[in-house]
């Protein structure tokens, strides 16, 4: 019960963080809604497309979390002053990696078969969201210290502060107001890169980075070695969705809705599993920078019983409750009944989805990213998008015969992450890196 408390203590503020990401995500979603199928399809297709590479950035990002708790688990304070820096300076690495590919991921709406209209709403989206990917890393570096040294009040109270400033700025931009023009959909993908730059300047003075420290190669090759195989990993999670987005653009704009307000739900209730496992992490990091795996194991079963305990908890919302849980994202009635039967899917999924974000924590905390790449590859590409597009485009079943080939996918990935953590749990596990034992951390 111990480890359970210290656990759901971290895990709480940690899922109120991420939930501001999707929070953002509904909120654009919810007000673009209103401006009709099209628009909101455009938002949604958008969206998918800048986080499957997105992703891949806040993916190497989190190869600091290790690093940081494993350092903090071994009272290694010059060590953590160190790795905040650095994380800032992989943040703008990275951000020059991915600027380039994001802003040229519009070419492929017009070949993909979207509708004009659609491609052209959302090409703009992407554009305006790009100035915000360097401040969502860097939050990103800044979380992982703030997160791994349980300072989490800074990280919740800027996750709200955006979150208010986003729903103001959509509304205003989308729809013209205080004497602004109405940029419709494009001006929630600019809203939400404004917001960024305000939650990341608000959380670097509880970081207190102190002087610059220029970069370190060494430092730089460390952490991607951790991060990349887990940038790769959300990338082919979440391009596995954004795959099936497109596929359900191909069956129509009506399809193209259901299915963003299907995912936009289903993201959301996916933050508290990746709030378990970021604070899974943290535990799991702790323990084997002191050297401790038995306490290393427990957290780690702990997560995934607590994990596994919330998502049940949303899976009986979406089996009891599909039409209102639309219904807050589209006033469309052809939109909420599309919807609708995708979101009894979603119920199916919800145990799986939450013991493979969890488990993706865990192994995180331990070291151990190349796994969960290469389950998530198989078990998304090699099982869960076959089956999408034999059920959805083969048989005929459409956006829901796609949705079941996710299920099919998450599934497989949670098997393959669970019983990885077991196995490599019952031996000793070595830490990271080497680090002089120190009397306190900041």
């Amino acid at each position: 019960m111990h480890e359970l408390r210290k656990l759901m203590g971290l895990a709480a503020p940690i899922a109120i963080t991420q939930a501001g990401y999707a929070l953002m995500g509904l909120t654009d979603t919810a007000v673009v809604g209103r401006l009709g199928a099209g628009p909101l399809g455009a938002v949604g297709l958008a969206n998918g497309l800048f986080f499957a590479l997105a992703v891949i950035g806040l993916g190497v990002m989190l190869g600091l979390d290790p690093l940081f708790a494993q350092a903090l688990g071994a009272r290694d304070r010059s060590r953590v002053r160190e790795l905040i820096w650095q994380g800032l300076w992989l943040s703008v690495l990275v951000t020059l990696a991915l600027a380039l590919p994001i802003a040229a991921l519009p070419l492929i709406l017009d070949p993909a078969g979207i509708a004009p209209e659609v491609a052209r709403d959302a090409r703009l989206f992407l554009w305006l969201r790009l100035p915000g990917l360097w401040p969502m890393l860097a939050f990103a570096a800044l979380r992982s210290y703030l997160q791994s040294s349980e300072h989490i009040r800074p990280l919740v109270v800027s996750t709200v502060a955006a979150n208010l400033a986003n729903l103001a700025l959509d509304v205003v931009l989308v729809f013209g107001k205080l004497g602004l023009p109405a940029l419709g959909a494009p001006g929630s993908g600019l809203a939400t890169s404004l917001c960024a730059f305000l939650q990341l300047a608000m959380i670097v003075p509880a970081a207190h980075p102190g002087p610059r420290r220029p970069p370190r190669g060494a430092d730089l090759r460390k952490a991607l070695g951790v991060g990349i195989p887990v940038g790769l990993q959300m990338g082919a999670e979440v391009g596995v969705f954004a795959v099936v987005g497109v596929l359900a653009g191909r069956l129509g704009v009506q399809s193209l809705a259901a299915h963003q307000v299907a995912i936009s739900l289903a993201s959301f209730t996916f933050c508290a599993a990746v709030g378990v496992g970021m604070a899974g992490t943290v535990r799991v990091g702790l323990a084997i920078g002191a050297r401790d795996t038995p306490a290393a194991r427990r957290a780690g079963l702990t997560a995934f019983l607590a994990g596994a305990g919330i998502m049940s908890i949303a899976a009986l919302c979406f089996w009891l409750a599909p039409g209102a849980l639309a219904g807050m994202l589209s006033d469309q009635p052809e939109v909420v009944a599309a919807a609708v039967p995708l979101l009894v899917v979603c119920a199916f999924f919800q145990l799986s989805d939450g013991i493979q974000g969890v488990g993706a924590g865990v192994l995180r905390g331990a070291g151990d990213t190349r796994f969960t790449f290469v389950a998530n590859l198989v078990g998304h590409y090699a099982v869960g998008l076959p089956i999408a597009i034999l059920l959805g485009l083969e048989f005929g079943q459409g956006v829901i015969g796609l949705w079941w080939g996710l299920c099919a996918g998450l599934t497989a990935v949670a098997l393959a992450l669970l019983t990885r953590f077991l196995r490599l749990s019952s031996r000793e596990i070595a830490p990271l890196e080497a680090h002089p034992a120190l009397p306190s951390v900041e």
